[in-house]
């Protein structure tokens, strides 16, 4: 008789040391592929890193290489100008070729500084303007309802996209249609381009906001992967929930990085040889 040996599944605490492992990946290659490009949004990806792990490697349903399977749950990155933290956890699923990545921003290359669903495998929605990727997201969310999918569809939003009046048309509709598989999470890390968000215009209380649109509203500590991991997988269990849910991440735009968490101007840049090399020395250490 021949034994077959199965490979033990991970432990919770294995399962958020990965994610930790890979957000610190994401945030070492966002460094990379902004030193091709010569400038690029350091700050915005990693203020959300810990957010895009816990969802790849602890929450969405995927299928390795399969960017296309139609059930698979769906993804859409409002604030797409921090596509460069996104970018090496769909190689890394093996949507692509990671080579790929090594000529970011080059002319004929399909990987830019905002996503190109057209052009790039695991891409479910091409953002660059803020304001939309909630409205597609409810659409998509019915579309996989419709066509009889347990799908969820999660769709990132930066604070400063709140701002757009779109959003709120959408949070309405998304209500309105009991879209009970969409869950939006709002990285709140109080920046924008144009200064502090609550110096700009003001958006909290944020929980009593969407609550008042018809949505379920959490908060949650948006850098620790195990209050993210546990309150992703509480409300993607509960299947008795009929409207749509927020989950507000409060985070730290430029974390891992001293002077990009202290200085607000850290939103688009670049680092220079040696700066760069400190960068991923503190990076490895905060890690």
């Amino acid at each position: 008789m021949t034994v077959v040996k199965h490979d033990p599944q991970p432990t919770l605490a294995d399962l958020i040391d990965t994610i930790s492992e890979r957000a610190l990946f994401a945030r070492l290659e966002t460094v990379r592929l902004i030193s091709i490009a010569k400038t690029g949004h350091y700050a915005s990806g990693f203020s959300c890193a810990e957010i895009l792990a816990t969802l790849y490697y602890g929450v969405m349903r995927l299928r390795r290489g399969e960017p296309d399977w139609p059930e698979r749950d769906r993804f859409l990155f409002g604030k797409g100008h921090a596509a460069a933290t996104l970018y090496p956890l769909l190689a890394d699923w093996g949507f692509f070729d990671p080579a790929e990545l090594d000529e970011y921003t080059r002319l004929g290359n399909a990987f830019g500084d905002h996503p190109d669903m057209t052009r790039i495998p695991g891409i479910d929605f091409s953002s660059g303007s803020l304001g939309h990727a909630l409205s597609t997201g409810t659409g998509i969310a019915l579309g996989t309802r419709m066509k009889g999918y347990d799908s969820n569809v999660f769709v990132l939003l930066g604070d400063g996209e709140l701002h757009e009046g779109q959003i709120w048309e959408a949070a309405l509709g998304a209500a309105h249609h009991r879209v009970s598989n969409l869950i939006a999470i709002v990285d709140r890390n109080d920046h924008s381009l144009d200064g502090r968000i609550d110096t700009v215009t003001g958006i909290e209380p944020l929980e009593d906001k969407w609550r008042a649109f018809g949505w379920q509203a959490h908060r949650v500590d948006g850098h620790d992967v195990a209050a993210l991991l546990g309150l992703l997988r509480q409300v993607v269990a509960d299947t008795t929930r009929t409207s749509p849910v927020v989950i507000i991440a409060d985070t730290v735009k430029g974390k891992g990085i001293s002077y990009m968490e202290a200085e607000f101007g850290w939103h688009l840049g670049w680092l220079a040889e040696q700066d760069e090399r400190n960068a991923i020395d503190e990076l490895r250490r905060n890690r």
